[in-house]
């Protein structure tokens, strides 16, 4: 790997509305959770676009020091504008952009996206997003998935104590895709990593992306970083986003409302890009490792339909006889 000092991150995390979501994925960035970060120099910024209710006051006394939180008034209902508001903000030399907040992390991803930019010069990281649950919550949602029964999921972990057992309740956001492996090509991360300069190139986060959620403003954003002539895209290997329940625009409706949202996204890029989607055809680098059994997500048979959620789970959770 290339020997270069260590380098400033700053975290910008947009939340709305994620009242519940938002303490476990600081807890999930936090310096005893995350692998050697007790020696990295990084912040985290919490970027609340505009919720309805603020934190409780109770909250905020208890952000650790590498913690700030930022709250937008009457905010673009995109999240564009909250990124790069993150980004003026931050100090960092590298930015991990972080558009949904409700996402909880491995413990490998801030030291493996470092070692990145140790072993490159500029690279894009990606960080392979995952539901939790037992399958894409399109479809789960359907089945009676919710925040009671992730809660119950949570218990059964005993998260945090060990957060790679996140891979034992988690399951790789599937779409379209038959099967999903670590080696498939990624179109965008919800943990994705560039240094500031390439966020500055590409002219930031896109504000003419205007919709609720973004729409393909992820996508967008991942594209035109990986098109930089100057950088590398790198994709971990062993470590995911997982993400929560909260009543997200796309991720917790039914597989036919997200698929006619996605058209309407589809249809803005194109009028933005005036051109079609289509995946960078840059190379892709993998960096990682297979901490657990459970994260060998290339062993699991994910061309069958999703597996049920256990019957007895619910019951305890939902309090059923």
């Amino acid at each position: 790997m290339r020997e270069t000092p260590n380098v400033k991150l700053s975290v910008i995390l947009v939340a709305h509305n994620m009242h519940r979501e938002i303490p476990r994925t600081l807890q999930s960035l936090a310096p005893d959770y995350q692998v050697g970060a007790e020696d990295m120099d990084y912040e985290v910024l919490v970027v609340d676009n505009g919720s309805s209710q603020r934190p409780d006051p109770g909250f905020l006394d208890t952000l650790p020091g590498h913690c700030r939180y930022h709250y937008l008034e009457d905010p673009p209902p995109s999240p564009a504008y909250a990124l790069n508001y993150g980004m003026v903000q931050s100090t960092g030399e590298v930015l991990c952009l972080m558009i949904d907040g409700a996402h909880l992390l491995s413990p490998g991803v801030l030291s493996y996206a470092l070692a990145a930019f140790r072993a490159y010069p500029s690279p894009v990281v990606m960080t392979r997003c995952f539901f939790m649950g037992p399958g894409d919550q399109n479809d789960t949602v359907l089945e009676g998935y919710n925040q009671q029964v992730e809660d119950g999921l949570m218990q059964q972990i005993n998260w945090p104590e060990d957060g790679y057992r996140l891979f034992e309740v988690g399951s790789p956001q599937q779409g379209h895709v038959p099967k999903i492996g670590w080696f498939n090509r990624m179109i965008e991360s919800n943990c994705l990593f560039m240094r500031r300069e390439i966020f500055h190139d590409i002219g930031g986060a896109n504000e003419r992306f205007d919709l609720p959620g973004g729409g393909f403003l992820n996508l967008d954003l991942y594209r035109e970083a990986a098109e930089h002539p100057a950088t590398q895209v790198v994709q971990l290997i062993g470590e995911g986003s997982f993400h929560q329940f909260h009543g997200g625009t796309t991720t917790n409706v039914s597989p036919q409302e997200r698929d006619a949202k996605v058209l309407g996204y589809k249809a803005q890029y194109e009028a933005i890009r005036c051109k079609e989607f289509d995946v960078s055809p840059k190379d892709v680098q993998y960096l990682g490792h297979l901490p657990t059994r459970h994260s060998k997500i290339h062993l699991r048979n994910r061309g069958k339909p999703n597996k049920p959620i256990p019957e007895d789970l619910r019951a305890a959770i939902l309090g059923e006889s």
